[in-house]
């Protein structure tokens, strides 16, 4: 049953996000932080509250809630649980639906393990993505350490492949998308898999989309790479992704890094900034993968 709900402004609160009826029960999971319950923040200077990310546009941000506000309103299930116990109350996923048994992405924002950037780098990049067909998830993890939080992507993906039926999604060829310390998650679960943390044996995803992140490890077994940084980045060093990338292509994984010009760390969708249209880049090297694995089947 659909319903009307008003929009968002610049001039509403970040405790007017966590408060809208349209996100009733799941509010506070779209805040970098769940003691903001209460913040005052209006979403004009929402960029005050991800100080490791650059480039947050206000209206990028704003765009994403009012776009999530319409999904709720016709009457789609937007946020899903994926443990039983109390986790459930600091986890979870956002799925935003794309064509019927469709592949599926796994978005992991970033924030230095120490908050979630999902209003900047998650929801805008999952509405992009979906625009283009395919089903989005945005994880919602532990904050606090890199541990937990890839045992929380185990988890959710191992709770996606089993409701992939209901979901009426496709689990073959899937792709891990991050950025910053979401792009080490993604980059992790490449490597080692989910039964590495607790999660049931799947297939390893058909491609891993890595944004500015310092991971270094890989191994012959690596998924697809593509890799993206802003050449103003004061945290990643450029010098470190080449590295990983050019050490991953002598392995014979099919690995891409992008540099872009006069952008910082954590560009989110790249929006106003020389990084816009990455996603388009992004998604069609996972493409490359679809086909391969479907011609190859």
């Amino acid at each position: 049953m659909s319903r009307t709900f008003r929009h968002l402004t610049v001039n509403d609160t970040v405790r007017d996000i966590v408060c809208h009826p349209a996100f009733a029960h799941f509010g506070k999971h779209l805040l970098p932080r769940s003691d903001y319950v209460n913040n005052t923040t209006p979403i004009r200077d929402i960029a005050r509250l991800l100080p490791l990310h650059r480039h947050v546009q206000a209206d990028v941000v704003l765009r994403a809630l009012n776009q999530m506000i319409d999904i709720c309103a016709a009457g789609e299930l937007l946020f899903h649980s994926y443990y039983d116990d109390h986790r459930r109350n600091i986890t979870g996923l956002f799925f935003f639906r794309g064509k019927p048994n469709a592949p599926f992405a796994v978005i992991c924002p970033g924030g230095g393990f120490v908050y979630l950037g999902t209003l900047h780098e998650g929801f805008p990049l999952a509405l992009e993505i979906q625009q283009k067909g395919y089903n989005v998830f945005v994880l919602q993890y532990r904050v606090g350490g890199e541990h937990s939080a890839c045992e929380d992507l185990a988890m959710a993906l191992s709770w996606i492949f089993q409701h992939a039926e209901t979901l009426n999604i496709s689990s073959q060829c899937y792709s891990l998308w991050g950025g910053s310390a979401g792009a080490r998650m993604a980059a992790i679960m490449g490597t080692a898999g989910t039964t590495a943390f607790g999660g049931k044996d799947i297939p390893h995803p058909a491609s891993v989309i890595t944004a500015y992140t310092a991971y270094q490890t890989c191994s012959p077994y690596d998924p697809p790479t593509f890799a993206v940084i802003g050449d103003k980045d004061h945290i990643v060093t450029i010098d470190v992704m080449k590295k990983r990338i050019q050490l991953l292509t002598t392995y014979g994984i099919d690995a891409a890094i992008h540099l872009y010009e006069q952008v910082g760390h954590g560009f989110g969708t790249g929006e106003g900034t020389p990084a816009a249209g990455w996603i388009n880049d992004a998604v069609r090297f996972w493409e490359k993968h679809i086909h391969f694995r479907a011609s190859n089947r």
